[in-house]
């Protein structure tokens, strides 16, 4: 693949990005609200459930990138296969009053849909390294087109669901929200089934890809920073409509607050891509790392009736979310680029960081609310509230200022700690 063919490949690219990232609301924000408040499931079950099965998504992702990186199976072949996957759980998970208890539902259409989720995400980010190393593009332009197709995605999941409501129904919206995915997927892969990067003959080597990766000391930082900037994003996204929900008294504007946060993310990314160009990748995702805990400061002051100022908390957590998603990612991809590693091994890894992260907000967030006596959609007392505006706004603080500690002693040009306990 030469320049010319890349450069064209990134509108196509950012298009599949944009397809797959359409499930990413409904899975990780809607679902647990959607099967709390409507199909009567406690906070403590679905916090048990998505503990259990993130636990067996971030361990999959490492194999799944292995696999995707030794098989000789064509990238499109790839594509379609696990695309259908991910259509089929999308339908058992969403369709409304689907043939199995509820709680099977949420349990095996989940699992069918990481699965699903979790290779076309490897396949999608190793992609870029590809796009980048045989076409001659710097990897912050690759990551500018490819989190700008994601978050367009994400965008477009967030109104899907409340313009099919008056028509379908809070349930059935559901259903014709995984139906429209289907298509998009469809569409997805058709746009890229002749444009994948040519994947290199592989030298096999006595040492595990895996152990590689890891015996360097920039990318197991780089892993590490990666984990902790996921918890803090893994805790607001599972929380975001109960905030706003229960603790704003604002569900009419739960959808519109979605918007804006992505939508403030979208347009963001190529600003951060550019800054990185102009400033550092470090330098630039510290300043976004930064500022998104003074806004979560301000998250944390918002009570009932609130609900203008958290529009702006939204639109500020949303262009910080705009460094992490470009700008990790990024960084990840040029350390790979040095070190010459296979990017769908390393992004196996990166998804098993990342999965691990969601795991552990999901599963621990969910019970500690449900034993501090919060209940979706019903009257709280205010120690409840409190303890949920604690795990929304208060503890992603302080575990974005460990992510910060974490970068700020490393120095990843050079791939050595600045800081002894790192």
């Amino acid at each position: 693949m030469n320049h010319d063919d890349a450069v064209r490949t990134l509108p196509r690219y950012a298009i599949f990005g944009g397809a797959i990232a359409f499930a990413g609301p409904p899975i990780y924000i809607h679902a647990p609200q959607l099967f709390a408040a409507d199909y009567g499931l406690g906070l403590a079950a679905i916090g048990a459930v998505l503990l259990g099965l993130r636990a067996f998504d971030f361990a999959q992702d490492p194999l799944l990138g292995w696999w995707i990186g030794r098989t000789s199976m064509a990238r499109r072949h790839i594509a379609a296969g696990f695309a259908l996957v991910l259509g089929l759980g999308a339908l058992l998970l969403f369709w409304p009053d689907g043939p199995l208890p509820p709680i099977w539902r949420f349990g095996l259409g989940l699992a069918i849909t990481f699965t699903g989720f979790s290779a076309l995400q490897v396949l999608f980010y190793a992609g870029g390294v590809g796009l980048a190393r045989q076409g001659g593009l710097e990897h912050e332009q690759v990551a500018g087109w490819r989190e700008g197709g994601v978050l367009a995605g994400v965008c477009l999941a967030c109104v899907a669901p409340e313009l099919l409501k008056p028509w379908l129904g809070p349930k059935g919206a559901y259903g014709g929200f995984a139906v429209i995915f289907c298509l998009l997927l469809v569409v997805a892969v058709v746009v890229m089934a002749r444009r994948w990067p040519g994947v290199a003959t592989r030298v096999v080597r006595p040492e595990p890809v895996f152990r590689r990766a890891l015996n360097d000391a920039g990318l197991r930082r780089i892993l590490l920073i990666g984990l902790l900037n996921t918890l803090p994003t893994g805790l607001t996204a599972t929380l975001f409509l109960f905030f706003v929900e229960d603790r704003l008294d604002a569900a009419g504007h739960a959808g519109p607050a979605l918007l804006a946060f992505f939508l403030a993310a979208a347009a963001s990314a190529p600003l951060w891509a550019r800054a990185a160009q102009r400033f550092g990748l470090k330098r630039s995702l510290l300043a976004g790392m930064t500022g998104s805990i003074g806004i979560f400061l301000w998250a944390l002051a918002l009570g009932s009736g609130d609900w203008l100022a958290f529009y702006a908390v939204a639109v500020g957590s949303g262009l910080a979310l705009g460094a992490d998603m470009t700008l990790l990612p990024a960084m990840l991809s040029r350390r790979l680029a040095t070190l010459g590693e296979d990017g769908e091994a390393a992004f196996g890894l990166w998804g098993f960081v990342n999965k691990a992260g969601l795991a552990l907000a999901a599963g621990l967030a969910l019970p500690a609310l449900d034993a501090f006596g919060f209940t979706p959609g019903e009257q709280n007392n205010p120690e409840a509230l409190f303890a949920l505006s604690i795990a929304y706004a208060g503890a992603p603080c302080a575990l974005k200022l460990l992510a910060i500690t974490a970068l700020a002693c490393s120095d990843l040009e050079k791939g050595e700690a600045t800081c002894s306990a790192i």
